[in-house]
């Protein structure tokens, strides 16, 4: 028996083999993956040309069912109920879109929700909405360009996921609302990224294309300049980036924080940031830079969001330049993000790439067969009530046949066939007069009625010609884009800022501090030699005929000024050269500087402290002025002011006071001036053409101005004045 057992056992161990189906991964691919990714990109993640993904129109259109376009607002939770009725995606996925559709998030430039209560922020991750049962929504009046005609048949309806009621298939927008909303969707294989534009440029631009179907995208550019977003912020605005996003549909531009700095309190304060970023990145990157010790210049940094709106304060440290702060948090913080675009958009169903013109011109296709389906409609409607008013005139000739037939049929059911016997009116006159009520049956209302029919064959005659004529309905949308624009048109949020004003953040070397000898000559040449290099020896080579104007020992981190012979100066650092040797002849500063052609270096000043000093110009024509150096302290690293002094007389001499220096002027009616520098009036302006010094006789000018010392130039004193303007003294020949 236990043998037996045994035996049993083993036939119950026994498995069977399992039959495995060989399947192609192409096949598998084709039946299981290509349904769903197909799935996601046309029913979900990628907008169409109405500028709304199925999320968005199934609510927007729910609410509009609701009579929230006119009503009282109502519960969020009310409206998220509603709209499963044609989204089964759980009411959390709704309420998501419905927070992202509303006033009070901030995402939209033109919110599409009216909202009351807490909906987050969309510069805020961590800031969360409320429940839906706490918040309440209704459309926003500007929601009425969306369902403009959807009851006149403007658009195709299909039905719901359960066939219990209809929803459209895209909204006949009055506007291209693809470039007024921005959209992101990730779909299987592909993904969309929309940045928003100006509606009132969106509309201009719009009208272009309908009046000129051939402008061009650079004709484009001049009217829809680039994109604005509703938290404003700046955009560094480069055309050949923009025109390669309008002609492809893709690419990227940069997106920059502002702020404003507080002197008193000596922080700085950004209001707003980009679009792509959120004040929970800003603040964790610019934490981890102080950590790590590579952000000294700040002491502290909060979130100071209220109601009056976004706000991220830096506090600084005593003598911090907050633009160059700035600059620097540009470059390694989310203040300054960049947005990539991808302008994927379903065109029929199907994913397309569109560039800009592209996109307008499917609207405009879309929005022509909007209006003709509505002007269709309207046309069928006073078809038919012609229809009817003709039955009216036929039965005014015998009211009392009429009459007499009704009264005299025996059946009701035999009561419109009667009709259409005696008057001979089809079926529809016939039940449109049957239910005539008695009191109607007279002259006097019939013969009101009739009047109708001349200007409803004149309305008829026009939308007939109309929806045959591409032309007509193009200027009916461009009256309707113009209405929108005057509407709900809004200034900019988003301000340009050119690449040619653009300054980027350079990190400073360690500067050697130490003195070094520079000298400059009168024919523009300069050289830096260290002290180590001159081992006593102060002689410098020179090109032939080339004299030592400046010769002197400064600190390594000094700047220099260089005025040229057209009013122009030219800004460098000493620690911009390399060292040399005396017996080198040194850098040729227009070549170095890259002077314009022909521009020659007139003289050099050397700035330790731009707060003080003046800068002295003598002019041809006897008038002189002192501009302070400061005024030509830049905040940036430019390398060429334009307009550093007048050039409506020619120059003559170009001096840098520290203190007040003697100035000797010759002319060339053989008289010479001498004058103290502090006589000359300061001016801030730097073109300002200064006051008269040296009064002279027409037709004779100034033609040498050098520094003089007294000492050793007993001659010049009888040169000296005490007031100016003055005629000076003949000069001393010999």
């Amino acid at each position: 028996m236990a043998r037996k057992k045994s035996n049993n056992a083993k036939e119950k161990l026994e498995v069977k083999p399992v039959e495995i189906t060989v399947q192609p991964i192409t096949e598998t691919i084709e039946k299981n993956f290509m349904p769903y990714a197909m799935s996601v990109i046309v029913a979900r993640a990628i907008p169409e040309i109405d500028g709304f993904k199925p999320a968005h129109r199934k609510l927007l259109y729910t609410m509009y069912k609701m009579g929230l376009l006119t009503g009282a607002r109502v519960k969020s939770a009310n409206v998220v109920g509603q709209t499963m009725r044609l989204s089964p995606h759980g009411d959390a996925a709704i309420y998501e879109t419905l927070v992202r559709l509303t006033r009070g998030n901030d995402t939209l430039l033109h919110p599409f929700i009216d909202s009351k209560g807490s909906f987050g922020k969309h510069y805020s991750s961590d800031m969360a909405y409320a429940a839906q049962r706490y918040t309440e929504v209704k459309l926003d009046p500007f929601c009425s360009e969306l369902f403009s005609g959807i009851n006149m048949n403007s658009v195709d309806f299909v039905p719901n996921y359960d066939n219990t009621t209809e929803e459209p298939l895209l909204l006949p927008t009055t506007f291209p609302n693809i470039l007024v909303t921005p959209n992101l969707g990730i779909a299987v294989g592909m993904a969309s990224k929309i940045c928003s534009f100006n509606l009132a440029e969106v509309c201009d631009a719009a009208t272009q294309m309908l009046m000129s179907p051939e402008t061009t995208v650079n004709q484009l550019l001049d009217i829809l300049v680039a994109p604005d977003f509703s938290n404003g912020a700046d955009l560094i605005y480069s055309r050949s980036q923009l025109h390669e996003i309008y002609s492809a549909g893709r690419g990227s531009f940069r997106l920059r924080s502002r702020y404003v700095y507080d002197k008193s309190a000596n922080c700085i304060n950004i209001t707003q940031i980009p679009y792509t970023t959120t004040i929970e990145a800003i603040i964790k990157r610019i934490s981890d830079l102080v950590k790590d010790g590579k952000l000294k210049e700040i002491t502290d940094f909060r979130d100071e969001i209220d109601l009056s709106g976004f706000k991220l304060t830096l506090d600084l440290r005593r003598g911090v330049d907050p633009d160059k702060l700035m600059l620097k948090l540009f470059k390694i913080t989310p203040l300054e993000d960049s947005f990539d675009c991808n302008f994927n958009v379903l065109i029929d169903g199907i994913p397309r790439q569109l560039g800009v013109p592209e996109l307008l011109d499917e609207w405009i296709r879309f929005r022509v067969g909007c209006i003709r389906r509505e002007l269709t409609y309207q046309l069928d409607r006073q078809r038919e009530k012609l229809h009817l008013l003709l039955a009216l005139g036929k039965i005014l000739l015998d009211i009392d046949k009429a009459i007499a037939i009704i009264r005299d049929t025996k059946l009701e059911k035999d009561v419109v066939p009667n009709l259409m016997d005696g008057f001979g009116i089809d079926q529809v006159q016939a039940e449109f007069i049957a239910e005539i009520k008695l009191r109607n049956l007279n002259r006097e209302h019939i013969l009101n009625r009739l009047q109708e029919i001349e200007d409803l064959q004149k309305e008829i005659a026009d939308l007939e010609l109309t929806v045959a004529s591409d032309k007509k309905l193009k200027t009916l949308i461009v009256g309707q884009l113009k209405n929108v624009k005057k509407k709900y048109g809004k200034p900019r949020m988003t301000q340009l800022i050119y690449e040619d004003e653009l300054v980027e953040y350079e990190e400073e070397e360690e500067i050697d501090t130490s003195d070094v000898r520079i000298v400059f000559t009168s024919e523009g040449y300069f050289k830096k030699v260290t002290k180590a290099s001159l081992r006593g020896n102060d002689e410098f080579k020179l090109k032939d005929g080339d004299t030592i104007i400046y010769n002197a020992d400064v600190p390594n981190n000094a700047e220099l000024l260089f005025f040229s012979d057209l009013g122009q100066c030219y800004k460098a650092k000493v620690s911009d050269f390399e060292p040399q040797k005396a017996a080198e002849l040194g850098e040729y500063i227009p070549v170095r500087l890259d002077f314009d052609e022909g521009e020659r270096a007139v003289t050099m000043a050397v700035v330790t402290n731009f707060m003080h000093g003046n800068m002295i110009f003598i002019f041809q024509n006897g008038k002189g002025v002192r501009i302070p150096i400061s005024a030509y302290e830049t905040k940036t690293n430019r390398r060429k002011l334009t307009g550093a002094y007048s050039v409506s007389s020619p120059i003559v001499g170009i001096f840098q006071e520290d203190a007040p220096v003697d100035i000797l002027l010759t002319s060339d009616g053989g008289r010479a001036l001498v004058f103290s520098s502090n006589l000359i009036a300061v001016k801030t302006t730097r073109s300002s053409v200064g006051n008269a010094i040296f009064t002279l006789k027409e037709g004779q000018s100034v033609i040498s101005a050098s520094l003089c010392d007294l000492k050793s130039n007993p001659d010049a004193k009888s040169y000296r004045k005490t007031k100016i303007p003055s005629t000076g003294a003949k000069q001393i020949l010999g």
